[in-house]
Protein backbone atom coordinates (compact mmCIF):
# COMPACT_ATOMS: atom_id res chain seq x y z
CA UNK A 1 0.00 0.00 0.00
CA UNK A 2 2.78 2.42 0.94
CA UNK A 3 4.75 1.52 -2.19
CA UNK A 4 1.69 2.15 -4.39
CA UNK A 5 1.14 5.52 -2.74
CA UNK A 6 4.80 6.43 -3.20
CA UNK A 7 4.67 5.64 -6.91
CA UNK A 8 1.48 7.73 -7.24
CA UNK A 9 3.16 10.67 -5.53
CA UNK A 10 5.98 10.53 -8.07
CA UNK A 11 3.58 11.01 -10.96
CA UNK A 12 3.45 14.64 -12.15
CA UNK A 13 0.12 16.47 -12.02
CA UNK A 14 -1.11 19.14 -14.40
CA UNK A 15 0.77 22.38 -13.84
CA UNK A 16 3.82 20.73 -12.28
CA UNK A 17 5.57 21.00 -15.64
CA UNK A 18 5.56 23.98 -18.00
CA UNK A 19 2.44 23.82 -20.20
CA UNK A 20 2.60 24.36 -23.94
CA UNK A 21 -0.22 26.60 -25.23
CA UNK A 22 1.44 27.43 -28.56
CA UNK A 23 -1.18 25.57 -30.60
CA UNK A 24 -4.05 27.82 -29.48
CA UNK A 25 -5.88 29.36 -32.44
CA UNK A 26 -6.57 33.04 -31.66
CA UNK A 27 -9.27 33.38 -34.31
CA UNK A 28 -11.12 30.32 -33.03
CA UNK A 29 -10.98 31.60 -29.45
CA UNK A 30 -12.30 35.05 -30.37
CA UNK A 31 -15.10 33.59 -32.50
CA UNK A 32 -16.14 31.23 -29.69
CA UNK A 33 -16.15 33.99 -27.07
CA UNK A 34 -18.07 36.33 -29.37
CA UNK A 35 -20.87 33.77 -29.44
CA UNK A 36 -21.30 33.81 -25.64
CA UNK A 37 -20.65 37.49 -24.84
CA UNK A 38 -22.70 40.55 -25.81
CA UNK A 39 -21.38 43.25 -28.10
CA UNK A 40 -18.84 45.43 -26.30
CA UNK A 41 -17.80 42.72 -23.85
CA UNK A 42 -14.89 41.32 -25.86
CA UNK A 43 -11.70 43.08 -26.95
CA UNK A 44 -8.94 41.65 -29.14
CA UNK A 45 -7.29 44.52 -31.03
CA UNK A 46 -3.79 45.27 -29.74
CA UNK A 47 -4.51 48.93 -28.98
CA UNK A 48 -7.47 47.85 -26.81
CA UNK A 49 -5.40 45.24 -24.98
CA UNK A 50 -2.47 47.49 -24.02
CA UNK A 51 -4.12 48.91 -20.85
CA UNK A 52 -4.27 45.36 -19.48
CA UNK A 53 -0.66 44.36 -20.13
CA UNK A 54 0.54 44.80 -16.53
CA UNK A 55 -0.67 45.37 -13.00
CA UNK A 56 0.54 47.88 -10.42
CA UNK A 57 3.95 46.19 -10.27
CA UNK A 58 4.64 47.34 -13.86
CA UNK A 59 8.01 45.57 -14.10
CA UNK A 60 6.66 42.78 -16.31
CA UNK A 61 4.36 43.32 -19.27
CA UNK A 62 2.38 40.95 -21.47
CA UNK A 63 -0.47 41.62 -23.89
CA UNK A 64 -3.20 38.96 -23.65
CA UNK A 65 -4.80 37.19 -26.57
CA UNK A 66 -8.15 38.80 -25.69
CA UNK A 67 -9.98 40.56 -22.85
CA UNK A 68 -13.46 39.46 -21.75
CA UNK A 69 -15.65 41.92 -19.82
CA UNK A 70 -18.63 39.93 -18.53
CA UNK A 71 -21.37 41.73 -16.61
CA UNK A 72 -23.13 38.72 -15.06
CA UNK A 73 -22.27 35.45 -13.41
CA UNK A 74 -23.88 33.61 -16.34
CA UNK A 75 -21.45 35.29 -18.70
CA UNK A 76 -18.50 34.32 -16.48
CA UNK A 77 -19.73 30.72 -16.59
CA UNK A 78 -19.96 30.88 -20.39
CA UNK A 79 -16.45 32.32 -20.75
CA UNK A 80 -14.89 29.72 -18.47
CA UNK A 81 -16.70 26.82 -20.15
CA UNK A 82 -15.56 28.08 -23.54
CA UNK A 83 -11.95 28.40 -22.42
CA UNK A 84 -12.11 24.98 -20.77
CA UNK A 85 -13.38 23.42 -23.97
CA UNK A 86 -10.66 25.07 -26.08
CA UNK A 87 -7.86 24.58 -23.54
CA UNK A 88 -7.24 28.32 -23.20
CA UNK A 89 -5.62 29.89 -20.08
CA UNK A 90 -7.70 32.40 -18.10
CA UNK A 91 -6.36 35.18 -15.86
CA UNK A 92 -8.91 36.97 -13.67
CA UNK A 93 -8.30 40.68 -13.03
CA UNK A 94 -9.77 43.32 -10.76
CA UNK A 95 -8.50 46.91 -10.72
CA UNK A 96 -4.94 45.94 -11.65
CA UNK A 97 -3.40 47.46 -8.50
CA UNK A 98 -1.58 44.24 -7.53
CA UNK A 99 2.14 44.42 -6.75
CA UNK A 100 3.42 40.93 -7.56
CA UNK A 101 2.38 40.39 -11.18
CA UNK A 102 -0.48 38.13 -10.08
CA UNK A 103 -2.83 39.49 -12.75
CA UNK A 104 -0.18 39.56 -15.50
CA UNK A 105 -1.92 38.32 -18.67
CA UNK A 106 -1.00 35.09 -20.43
CA UNK A 107 0.24 35.62 -24.00
CA UNK A 108 -1.99 32.81 -25.30
CA UNK A 109 -4.81 33.36 -22.85
CA UNK A 110 -7.92 35.36 -22.05
CA UNK A 111 -7.88 38.12 -19.45
CA UNK A 112 -11.18 37.95 -17.56
CA UNK A 113 -11.92 41.42 -16.19
CA UNK A 114 -14.40 41.69 -13.31
CA UNK A 115 -14.58 45.48 -13.58
CA UNK A 116 -18.30 45.42 -14.37
CA UNK A 117 -19.08 43.47 -11.17
CA UNK A 118 -19.17 46.68 -9.16
CA UNK A 119 -22.39 46.57 -7.13
CA UNK A 120 -22.96 46.33 -3.38
CA UNK A 121 -25.79 43.80 -3.36
CA UNK A 122 -26.94 43.81 0.26
CA UNK A 123 -26.03 45.36 3.61
CA UNK A 124 -27.25 43.85 6.89
CA UNK A 125 -26.38 46.40 9.56
CA UNK A 126 -27.69 44.20 12.39
CA UNK A 127 -25.63 41.17 11.32
CA UNK A 128 -22.79 43.53 10.36
CA UNK A 129 -22.28 41.99 6.93
CA UNK A 130 -22.31 43.14 3.31
CA UNK A 131 -22.64 41.11 0.12
CA UNK A 132 -20.64 42.70 -2.67
CA UNK A 133 -19.47 41.90 -6.17
CA UNK A 134 -15.71 41.45 -6.68
CA UNK A 135 -15.29 44.68 -8.65
CA UNK A 136 -16.41 46.86 -5.71
CA UNK A 137 -13.62 49.09 -4.43
CA UNK A 138 -12.36 48.42 -0.93
CA UNK A 139 -13.05 51.96 0.32
CA UNK A 140 -16.50 52.02 -1.31
CA UNK A 141 -17.75 49.46 1.21
CA UNK A 142 -16.81 51.65 4.17
CA UNK A 143 -18.36 54.67 2.48
CA UNK A 144 -21.61 52.78 1.84
CA UNK A 145 -22.01 51.59 5.44
CA UNK A 146 -20.73 54.69 7.25
CA UNK A 147 -24.28 55.81 8.07
CA UNK A 148 -24.68 52.63 10.14
CA UNK A 149 -21.55 53.39 12.16
CA UNK A 150 -19.72 50.53 10.45
CA UNK A 151 -16.73 50.07 8.14
CA UNK A 152 -14.71 47.37 6.39
CA UNK A 153 -11.50 46.98 8.40
CA UNK A 154 -8.77 45.79 5.96
CA UNK A 155 -7.28 48.97 4.50
CA UNK A 156 -4.47 48.46 1.99
CA UNK A 157 -2.80 51.69 0.90
CA UNK A 158 -4.46 51.28 -2.50
CA UNK A 159 -7.94 51.01 -0.90
CA UNK A 160 -9.27 53.96 -2.88
CA UNK A 161 -8.80 51.92 -6.09
CA UNK A 162 -8.24 48.22 -5.31
CA UNK A 163 -11.19 45.83 -5.49
CA UNK A 164 -12.53 43.22 -3.09
CA UNK A 165 -11.98 40.45 -5.64
CA UNK A 166 -8.30 41.35 -5.81
CA UNK A 167 -8.15 41.63 -2.01
CA UNK A 168 -9.52 38.08 -1.74
CA UNK A 169 -7.08 36.78 -4.37
CA UNK A 170 -4.05 38.23 -2.57
CA UNK A 171 -5.35 38.15 1.05
CA UNK A 172 -4.69 41.89 1.32
CA UNK A 173 -3.97 43.60 4.63
CA UNK A 174 -3.20 47.22 5.44
CA UNK A 175 -1.96 49.40 8.26
CA UNK A 176 -4.68 48.22 10.68
CA UNK A 177 -4.39 44.48 10.05
CA UNK A 178 -2.46 43.92 13.31
CA UNK A 179 -5.64 44.33 15.37
CA UNK A 180 -8.37 43.70 12.82
CA UNK A 181 -6.80 41.05 10.64
CA UNK A 182 -6.20 40.43 6.95
CA UNK A 183 -8.88 39.87 4.33
CA UNK A 184 -9.23 36.20 5.38
CA UNK A 185 -10.26 37.29 8.88
CA UNK A 186 -12.95 39.62 7.55
CA UNK A 187 -14.81 37.26 5.20
CA UNK A 188 -17.76 34.94 5.68
CA UNK A 189 -18.32 33.61 2.20
CA UNK A 190 -16.97 33.66 -1.36
CA UNK A 191 -19.10 32.54 -4.29
CA UNK A 192 -17.34 31.81 -7.55
CA UNK A 193 -17.07 29.78 -10.72
CA UNK A 194 -14.72 26.88 -11.39
CA UNK A 195 -12.85 26.33 -14.65
CA UNK A 196 -15.61 23.85 -15.61
CA UNK A 197 -18.23 26.59 -15.27
CA UNK A 198 -19.60 25.17 -12.02
CA UNK A 199 -20.90 27.53 -9.31
CA UNK A 200 -18.99 26.94 -6.08
CA UNK A 201 -19.30 28.46 -2.60
CA UNK A 202 -16.67 28.68 0.13
CA UNK A 203 -17.73 29.45 3.69
CA UNK A 204 -21.30 30.48 4.50
CA UNK A 205 -23.36 33.31 5.96
CA UNK A 206 -23.07 31.57 9.33
CA UNK A 207 -20.06 32.08 11.58
CA UNK A 208 -18.70 28.67 10.57
CA UNK A 209 -19.26 26.06 7.89
CA UNK A 210 -18.86 22.26 7.91
CA UNK A 211 -15.83 20.46 6.57
CA UNK A 212 -12.39 21.81 5.79
CA UNK A 213 -11.80 25.56 5.87
CA UNK A 214 -11.91 26.06 2.10
CA UNK A 215 -12.69 29.75 2.57
CA UNK A 216 -9.18 30.23 3.95
CA UNK A 217 -7.80 28.18 1.05
CA UNK A 218 -9.47 30.27 -1.65
CA UNK A 219 -8.39 33.52 0.07
CA UNK A 220 -4.89 34.28 -1.12
CA UNK A 221 -5.01 31.63 -3.88
CA UNK A 222 -4.22 34.30 -6.53
CA UNK A 223 -7.01 33.33 -8.93
CA UNK A 224 -5.60 29.82 -9.41
CA UNK A 225 -8.55 27.84 -8.02
CA UNK A 226 -11.75 29.69 -9.02
CA UNK A 227 -13.05 33.08 -10.18
CA UNK A 228 -14.93 34.98 -7.45
CA UNK A 229 -18.27 36.52 -8.42
CA UNK A 230 -19.70 37.45 -5.00
CA UNK A 231 -18.15 38.09 -1.58
CA UNK A 232 -19.75 38.38 1.87
CA UNK A 233 -17.61 40.57 4.13
CA UNK A 234 -17.77 41.25 7.84
CA UNK A 235 -18.28 44.83 8.95
CA UNK A 236 -16.74 46.37 12.07
CA UNK A 237 -18.25 49.07 14.32
CA UNK A 238 -16.39 52.35 14.04
CA UNK A 239 -14.49 53.07 17.28
CA UNK A 240 -15.60 56.05 19.33
CA UNK A 241 -12.09 57.47 19.33
CA UNK A 242 -8.72 56.87 17.73
CA UNK A 243 -5.38 58.47 18.55
CA UNK A 244 -1.97 57.96 17.02
CA UNK A 245 1.40 58.12 18.78
CA UNK A 246 4.41 59.21 16.72
CA UNK A 247 7.75 58.14 18.21
CA UNK A 248 11.19 59.06 16.87
CA UNK A 249 14.36 57.02 17.39
CA UNK A 250 18.03 57.78 16.80
CA UNK A 251 18.75 54.15 15.92
CA UNK A 252 16.82 51.62 13.79
CA UNK A 253 17.65 48.77 16.15
CA UNK A 254 16.01 50.65 19.03
CA UNK A 255 12.91 51.25 16.89
CA UNK A 256 12.70 47.56 15.99
CA UNK A 257 13.15 46.55 19.61
CA UNK A 258 10.39 49.00 20.61
CA UNK A 259 7.95 47.22 18.30
CA UNK A 260 8.72 43.88 19.95
CA UNK A 261 8.46 45.49 23.40
CA UNK A 262 4.97 46.88 22.70
CA UNK A 263 3.65 43.46 21.69
CA UNK A 264 5.49 41.77 24.57
CA UNK A 265 3.71 44.15 26.96
CA UNK A 266 0.40 42.64 25.86
CA UNK A 267 -0.63 45.70 23.83
CA UNK A 268 -2.29 45.07 20.46
CA UNK A 269 -2.50 48.48 18.78
CA UNK A 270 -4.92 49.21 15.94
CA UNK A 271 -1.85 49.92 13.84
CA UNK A 272 1.91 49.81 14.38
CA UNK A 273 4.02 51.08 11.48
CA UNK A 274 7.70 51.87 11.01
CA UNK A 275 9.57 54.03 8.49
CA UNK A 276 13.29 54.58 8.16
CA UNK A 277 14.89 58.00 7.67
CA UNK A 278 14.96 57.97 3.84
CA UNK A 279 11.26 57.04 3.81
CA UNK A 280 10.24 59.79 6.23
CA UNK A 281 12.22 62.35 4.21
CA UNK A 282 10.49 61.23 1.00
CA UNK A 283 6.95 61.40 2.37
CA UNK A 284 7.52 64.60 4.34
CA UNK A 285 8.42 66.43 1.16
CA UNK A 286 5.33 64.95 -0.48
CA UNK A 287 2.56 65.41 2.15
CA UNK A 288 4.13 67.57 4.92
CA UNK A 289 2.97 65.30 7.73
CA UNK A 290 5.26 66.92 10.29
CA UNK A 291 7.65 63.98 10.66
CA UNK A 292 10.99 64.60 12.47
CA UNK A 293 13.57 64.42 9.69
CA UNK A 294 16.54 63.90 11.99
CA UNK A 295 15.18 60.57 13.29
CA UNK A 296 16.77 57.35 12.00
CA UNK A 297 13.35 55.70 12.23
CA UNK A 298 9.85 56.61 13.34
CA UNK A 299 7.00 54.50 14.67
CA UNK A 300 3.28 55.21 14.29
CA UNK A 301 1.24 53.43 16.94
CA UNK A 302 -2.54 53.85 16.94
CA UNK A 303 -5.01 53.07 19.70
CA UNK A 304 -8.78 52.98 19.23
CA UNK A 305 -11.87 52.23 21.30
CA UNK A 306 -13.71 54.19 23.95
CA UNK A 307 -12.09 57.35 25.32
CA UNK A 308 -11.16 55.50 28.52
CA UNK A 309 -9.65 52.55 26.65
CA UNK A 310 -7.64 54.81 24.38
CA UNK A 311 -6.30 56.93 27.25
CA UNK A 312 -5.21 53.85 29.19
CA UNK A 313 -3.53 52.20 26.17
CA UNK A 314 -1.80 55.40 25.03
CA UNK A 315 -0.30 55.80 28.50
CA UNK A 316 1.07 52.26 28.40
CA UNK A 317 2.44 52.73 24.88
CA UNK A 318 4.21 55.95 25.88
CA UNK A 319 5.79 54.19 28.83
CA UNK A 320 7.12 51.37 26.63
CA UNK A 321 8.40 53.77 23.97
CA UNK A 322 10.23 55.91 26.53
CA UNK A 323 11.84 52.82 28.06
CA UNK A 324 12.88 51.72 24.55
CA UNK A 325 14.85 54.92 23.93
CA UNK A 326 12.46 57.10 21.92
CA UNK A 327 13.94 60.57 21.49
CA UNK A 328 10.55 62.20 20.83
CA UNK A 329 6.97 61.11 21.49
CA UNK A 330 3.89 62.92 20.15
CA UNK A 331 0.23 62.04 20.52
CA UNK A 332 -2.27 63.29 17.95
CA UNK A 333 -4.31 66.07 19.52
CA UNK A 334 -7.11 65.99 16.95
CA UNK A 335 -8.60 63.78 14.27
CA UNK A 336 -7.01 66.02 11.64
CA UNK A 337 -3.56 65.46 13.13
CA UNK A 338 -4.12 61.70 13.38
CA UNK A 339 -5.05 61.56 9.71
CA UNK A 340 -2.00 63.65 8.86
CA UNK A 341 0.29 61.19 10.62
CA UNK A 342 -1.24 58.36 8.59
CA UNK A 343 -1.30 60.35 5.34
CA UNK A 344 2.47 60.26 5.28
CA UNK A 345 2.65 56.51 5.79
CA UNK A 346 -0.02 55.79 3.18
CA UNK A 347 1.72 58.06 0.69
CA UNK A 348 5.01 56.15 0.85
CA UNK A 349 4.60 54.50 -2.55
CA UNK A 350 3.72 57.65 -4.54
CA UNK A 351 6.44 59.51 -2.63
CA UNK A 352 8.96 56.93 -3.85
CA UNK A 353 7.80 57.65 -7.38
CA UNK A 354 8.92 61.27 -6.93
CA UNK A 355 12.44 60.16 -6.03
CA UNK A 356 13.17 57.81 -8.88
CA UNK A 357 11.90 56.97 -12.38
CA UNK A 358 11.06 53.44 -11.16
CA UNK A 359 10.85 51.50 -7.92
CA UNK A 360 10.54 47.83 -7.04
CA UNK A 361 8.32 47.09 -4.03
CA UNK A 362 9.16 44.03 -1.96
CA UNK A 363 6.86 42.25 0.50
CA UNK A 364 8.48 39.89 2.99
CA UNK A 365 7.61 39.06 6.58
CA UNK A 366 10.00 38.41 9.47
CA UNK A 367 9.79 38.03 13.27
CA UNK A 368 9.27 41.47 14.83
CA UNK A 369 12.40 41.23 16.97
CA UNK A 370 14.56 41.06 13.82
CA UNK A 371 13.32 44.26 12.15
CA UNK A 372 16.41 46.24 13.07
CA UNK A 373 18.66 43.43 11.86
CA UNK A 374 16.88 43.40 8.51
CA UNK A 375 17.21 47.18 8.10
CA UNK A 376 20.94 47.02 8.72
CA UNK A 377 21.25 44.20 6.18
CA UNK A 378 19.32 46.22 3.59
CA UNK A 379 21.65 49.17 4.13
CA UNK A 380 24.61 46.88 3.34
CA UNK A 381 22.82 45.61 0.21
CA UNK A 382 22.39 49.19 -1.02
CA UNK A 383 26.16 49.49 -1.17
CA UNK A 384 26.63 46.18 -2.94
CA UNK A 385 23.98 46.80 -5.59
CA UNK A 386 24.55 50.54 -5.98
CA UNK A 387 20.82 51.27 -5.53
CA UNK A 388 18.88 53.21 -2.89
CA UNK A 389 16.14 51.60 -0.84
CA UNK A 390 13.54 53.28 1.38
CA UNK A 391 11.73 51.16 3.93
CA UNK A 392 8.19 51.17 5.28
CA UNK A 393 7.01 48.29 7.48
CA UNK A 394 3.77 46.96 8.89
CA UNK A 395 6.01 46.60 11.92
CA UNK A 396 3.39 45.12 14.24
CA UNK A 397 3.22 41.91 12.23
CA UNK A 398 6.73 42.05 10.78
CA UNK A 399 5.59 42.74 7.21
CA UNK A 400 8.29 44.57 5.20
CA UNK A 401 7.83 46.86 2.21
CA UNK A 402 11.31 47.87 1.04
CA UNK A 403 11.09 50.14 -2.04
CA UNK A 404 14.15 49.68 -4.24
CA UNK A 405 14.76 52.76 -6.41
CA UNK A 406 16.12 52.30 -9.93
CA UNK A 407 15.98 53.60 -13.48
CA UNK A 408 14.93 51.03 -16.08
CA UNK A 409 16.49 53.21 -18.81
CA UNK A 410 19.93 52.59 -17.30
CA UNK A 411 21.40 49.27 -18.51
CA UNK A 412 21.52 46.65 -15.78
CA UNK A 413 19.60 48.59 -13.11
CA UNK A 414 16.39 46.57 -13.40
CA UNK A 415 18.33 43.32 -13.15
CA UNK A 416 20.20 44.62 -10.08
CA UNK A 417 16.91 45.69 -8.51
CA UNK A 418 15.46 42.22 -9.05
CA UNK A 419 18.49 40.54 -7.50
CA UNK A 420 18.45 43.04 -4.62
CA UNK A 421 14.80 42.20 -3.98
CA UNK A 422 15.47 38.47 -4.20
CA UNK A 423 18.18 38.76 -1.55
CA UNK A 424 15.79 40.61 0.80
CA UNK A 425 13.17 37.89 0.38
CA UNK A 426 15.59 35.04 0.89
CA UNK A 427 17.01 36.76 3.98
CA UNK A 428 13.42 37.00 5.26
CA UNK A 429 13.19 33.21 5.03
CA UNK A 430 16.59 32.80 6.71
CA UNK A 431 15.45 35.04 9.59
CA UNK A 432 12.45 32.80 10.22
CA UNK A 433 9.91 34.59 8.02
CA UNK A 434 8.30 34.26 4.63
CA UNK A 435 8.57 35.77 1.15
CA UNK A 436 5.22 37.52 1.22
CA UNK A 437 2.83 39.01 3.75
CA UNK A 438 0.01 40.48 1.66
CA UNK A 439 1.07 41.12 -1.95
CA UNK A 440 1.10 37.50 -3.03
CA UNK A 441 3.69 35.59 -5.09
CA UNK A 442 2.50 36.14 -8.66
CA UNK A 443 5.47 36.06 -11.02
CA UNK A 444 7.61 38.44 -8.99
CA UNK A 445 8.48 36.02 -6.16
CA UNK A 446 8.06 32.68 -7.91
CA UNK A 447 11.79 31.96 -7.83
CA UNK A 448 11.92 32.61 -4.09
CA UNK A 449 9.20 30.00 -3.56
CA UNK A 450 12.03 27.58 -4.36
CA UNK A 451 13.94 28.89 -1.34
CA UNK A 452 10.86 28.82 0.92
CA UNK A 453 9.55 25.34 0.13
CA UNK A 454 10.95 21.88 -0.62
CA UNK A 455 10.05 19.85 -3.71
CA UNK A 456 7.62 17.64 -1.79
CA UNK A 457 5.72 20.69 -0.56
CA UNK A 458 5.55 22.22 -4.06
CA UNK A 459 4.16 18.93 -5.40
CA UNK A 460 1.38 19.08 -2.81
CA UNK A 461 0.56 22.64 -3.85
CA UNK A 462 0.13 21.45 -7.42
CA UNK A 463 -2.10 18.61 -6.26
CA UNK A 464 -4.36 21.08 -4.46
CA UNK A 465 -4.56 23.19 -7.62
CA UNK A 466 -5.31 20.09 -9.72
CA UNK A 467 -8.23 19.23 -7.43
CA UNK A 468 -9.90 22.56 -8.32
CA UNK A 469 -8.48 23.12 -11.82
CA UNK A 470 -7.66 19.74 -13.44
CA UNK A 471 -6.55 21.17 -16.81
CA UNK A 472 -4.38 23.84 -15.13
CA UNK A 473 -5.93 26.77 -17.03
CA UNK A 474 -6.57 29.27 -14.22
CA UNK A 475 -3.67 31.73 -13.96
CA UNK A 476 -1.00 29.22 -15.03
CA UNK A 477 2.66 29.95 -14.31
CA UNK A 478 1.94 31.99 -11.17
CA UNK A 479 2.69 31.47 -7.47
CA UNK A 480 3.89 27.85 -7.63
CA UNK A 481 7.18 27.21 -9.46
CA UNK A 482 7.73 24.02 -11.43
CA UNK A 483 10.41 21.70 -10.08
CA UNK A 484 12.44 22.31 -13.24
CA UNK A 485 12.37 26.02 -12.55
CA UNK A 486 13.57 25.47 -8.99
CA UNK A 487 16.38 23.22 -10.19
CA UNK A 488 17.50 25.90 -12.65
CA UNK A 489 17.23 28.61 -10.00
CA UNK A 490 19.34 26.51 -7.66
CA UNK A 491 22.02 26.08 -10.31
CA UNK A 492 22.06 29.83 -11.01
CA UNK A 493 22.43 30.64 -7.30
CA UNK A 494 25.31 28.19 -6.91
CA UNK A 495 27.10 29.59 -9.98
CA UNK A 496 26.49 33.18 -8.87
CA UNK A 497 24.38 34.00 -11.91
CA UNK A 498 21.10 35.86 -12.06
CA UNK A 499 17.81 34.22 -12.95
CA UNK A 500 15.15 36.82 -13.60
CA UNK A 501 12.16 36.07 -15.84
CA UNK A 502 13.59 35.86 -19.39
CA UNK A 503 10.28 34.55 -20.76
CA UNK A 504 8.45 37.76 -19.77
CA UNK A 505 8.75 41.13 -21.56
CA UNK A 506 9.83 43.89 -19.18
CA UNK A 507 8.97 47.57 -19.60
Amino acid sequence: MLETQSRADDQPVVGEREADFSAIDKVAVIEALARVLPVGALMYEVEDLRPYECDGLSVYRQVPLAVALPASEEQVVAVLRTCRELGVPVVARGAGTGLSGGALPHARGVLLSLARFNRILHVDALARTAVVQPGVRNLAISEAVAAHGLYYAPDPSSQIACTIGGNVAENAGGVHCLKYGLTVHNLLRVRGVSIDGEIVEFGSHALDSPGYDLLALITGSEGMLAVATEVTVKLTPRPQLAQCVLAAFDDVIKAGDAVAAIIAAGIIPAGLEMMDQPATAAVEEFVHAGYPLDAKAILLCESDGTAEEVAEEIARVREVLAASGATEIRVSASEAERLKFWAGRKAAFPAAGRLSPDYYCMDGTIPRKRLGEMLEAIQAMEGRYGLRCINVFHAGDGNLHPLILFDANQPGELERAETFGAEILELSVALGGTITGEHGVGVEKINQMCAQFASAELRQFFRIKAAFDPPGLLNPGKAIPTLNRCAEYGRMRISGGELAHPELPRF
